[in-house]
């Protein structure tokens, strides 16, 4: 005859299940997806060329103007005329908006600027709905 355990010596523990392994895998694989969770990250979408023709590494030399993004002080540059910084050069660029839409605009970088100055310009000629540029760039030799 089946009976009930006797409560003195701990009958009742040994018929609950141990679920502290399980709630340590639980906590491992929460860890694990909290890690591994995509982050939205923030992107300007770039188009760039599909052919690698000479013509791309030739400037035509038609109207242009060019905008230099420089290592250091002055950063900024527009046709030779040097910005210290983005806050003084945008609002020349703001007055250029015509100019710029109407002739080439040629973009120069040097190496060591970084991606944020490109990424602060390109979302600028993507706010004025300037699509046509043109990226200087060096030959990989």
């Amino acid at each position: 005859m089946i009976g009930r355990p006797d409560t003195t010596n701990g009958g009742w523990r040994s018929l609950t299940p141990d679920i502290t392994p399980l709630l340590d895998i639980i906590f491992i694989v929460l860890v694990f997806l909290l890690l591994t969770a995509n982050i939205p990250l923030q992107s300007l979408e770039v188009d760039l060329p599909d052919t690698d023709s000479q013509a791309l590494s030739s400037i035509q030399d038609s109207e242009s103007m060019t905008i230099n993004m420089l290592a250091g002080t002055p950063a900024w540059a527009l046709d030779g005329e040097q910005y210290e910084d983005w806050a003084q050069f945008k609002p020349i660029l703001e007055a250029q908006i015509s100019a710029l839409k109407d002739t080439d605009l040629v973009l120069a970088s040097d190496k060591d600027v970084t991606v944020d100055s490109m990424l602060k310009l390109l979302a600028f000629l993507q706010e004025h709905q300037i699509a046509a540029t043109q990226i200087l760039m060096e030959d990989s030799q």
